[in-house]
């Protein structure tokens, strides 16, 4: 069969014909073929030359050719040059020769011996190529090909996405222990002015919004609250700023308030920015962890560990306690119990499992995103598949262990789904029922109550052990003791 070689350039593809095969069938000839240009030009030709039209479709090419992927050139260059069924094409990439040949099927060859004919190739360049050949064109074509590849895998490198998530989520957990802190100090400062308020909205933004909105509580009936609280808490606060305890405060003193307020929004709206932003990129970089932890917390997973591929190296023992290590070399140190779980008990499914199934479940759970981590990191599948059958395994080995059905599981997911939507929604109801209601049995202690716990502390109560004074005592008495010494015998030694 009749012999021809793709050769890549930075120029274009060049495809040349064998004339010889017999010098190309062992190291030892193929060097002596191509010592020198004339030794080269009796046993290869260049048969045609695909040029790129632009830098934009060199780079195109080569990006597809290092993913051993067939480019829509080069395809359409093969289809044109190579007719014949009976030549063989031979190609330095294997991947890219089983694509040609499974889209073309053309016949190719990848073996030692090309390798050696493309670095011939290449040795003798400018005399195989003749008057086609340009150096300075393709010194040119080479740097900004190099420059424009570097910058293609540069930005799509996976181990690049997982950097920027890790800061992502690194600047969530951050952000949140920031605001904790600014909301606080926006409490404390405004809770000398109106210290009631606290009381009436738990939620930090919330309050933010109605002390920036508000100011003085001086002015608070000639404020509408509507787009904030609704209209029992609304009325609620306007009661209160007419009865406060607070002191008075100046205007300096309340344009500081506000700014800090302001801050505390900003802080928050770039949060929730933040938040969809590690959301997107976790769904399209780990689409199976996502679905089995969520998003956040499959990030975290991913920070602790310091990239994707280092979790998917990770076995299941090690996911399970990530975010625990500080507990277990202590209880390691004191031969105590090893924890359980770390970050990975944050997770919904091993919230709707019962406290003494939990530990059983985080196993279970850890195993399936060990799985999951591996095909998201070596998998080339950008949707989910394994994620769906690892968690319908867990879910019913939650249900086997809990003894509910599955309709029975289900609205109990549904119910906290549900109560998180609603108190997300409406923030300022958090704990507003604890705030303002008296619990009089949580705040008395009934007689019966009483005496039974007066009973077990008495079976539970441990033998006090004997004092130093009543030891002496007992030792004083034995030695009085009148003892009968003869009875002992002659001989007897103390």
């Amino acid at each position: 069969k009749e012999m021809l070689v793709l050769f890549e350039t930075s120029a274009g593809f060049g495809l040349f014909k064998v004339l010889n095969e017999n010098k190309l069938k062992n190291v030892d000839d193929i060097v002596d073929t191509f010592s020198s240009s004339e030794n080269a030009l009796k046993v290869l030709k260049l048969k045609d030359f695909q040029q790129f039209t632009d830098i934009e479709d060199a780079m195109e090419a080569s990006s597809a050719i290092v993913e051993g992927k067939l480019p829509k050139s080069l395809k359409k260059f093969l289809q044109k040059k190579c007719k014949d069924e009976s030549e063989v094409l031979a190609i330095a990439d294997k991947d890219l020769a089983r694509s040609i040949n499974k889209k073309l099927g053309l016949e190719c060859t990848h073996n030692k011996m090309v390798t050696d004919i493309m670095n011939g190739i290449r040795f003798q360049l400018q005399a195989l190529m003749g008057d086609m050949y340009d150096s300075d064109k393709l010194t040119k074509m080479a740097l900004g090909l190099s420059y424009s590849l570097s910058r293609y895998k540069l930005k799509f490198s996976p181990d690049k996405i997982d950097t920027l998530i890790v800061q992502a989520i690194s600047l969530l957990d951050e952000l949140k222990k920031e605001l904790n802190i600014y909301a606080m100090r926006l409490k404390e400062w405004y809770g000398w002015h109106f210290p009631e308020l606290a009381k009436i909205i738990p939620h930090n933004e919330t309050y933010a919004k109605v002390v920036l909105t508000m100011g003085n509580r001086i002015d608070s009936e000639n404020v509408d609250l509507s787009d904030i609280l609704s209209d029992e808490h609304t009325k609620e606060v306007k009661d209160m700023a007419r009865i406060s305890m607070g002191t008075s405060v100046s205007d300096e003193d309340m344009h500081h308030i506000k700014s800090l307020a302001t801050e505390v929004i900003e802080t928050y709206k770039y949060q929730q920015q933040l938040d969809s932003y590690v959301k997107v990129r976790m769904q399209a970089i780990a689409p199976n962890l996502t679905l089995l932890l969520g998003e956040i917390l499959g990030a975290q997973l991913m920070a602790k560990a310091g990239s994707l591929m280092n979790l998917a190296k990770c076995p299941a023992s090690t996911v399970q306690i990530l975010g625990a290590e500080k507990a277990l070399f202590r209880a390691m140190k004191s031969d105590q119990k090893t924890p359980k779980y770390g970050i990975i008990y944050n997770a919904s499914l091993i919230g709707r499992t019962p406290a003494k199934f939990k530990g059983r479940i985080a196993r279970v759970l850890a195993a399936k995103c060990a799985i999951s981590c591996r095909v998201d990191a070596l998998g080339e599948m950008e949707e989910a598949t394994i994620g769906h059958d690892g968690k319908d395994s867990v879910e019913n080995r939650i249900m086997t262990l809990d003894g509910v059905s599955a309709a029975k599981f289900k609205e109990r997911s549904k119910q906290s789904k549900q109560s998180k939507n609603r108190d997300a929604e409406n923030p300022a109801t958090l704990a507003k029922a604890s705030l303002n209601t008296y619990d009089e049995d949580g705040d008395v202690q009934m007689k019966d109550e009483k005496a039974e716990g007066s009973e077990e502390k008495k079976k539970k109560k441990k033998k006090k052990a004997p004092s130093k004074k009543s030891f002496d005592k007992e030792v004083d008495d034995f030695i009085n003791e009148d003892f009968d010494y003869d009875s002992l015998g002659p001989g007897h030694r103390f």
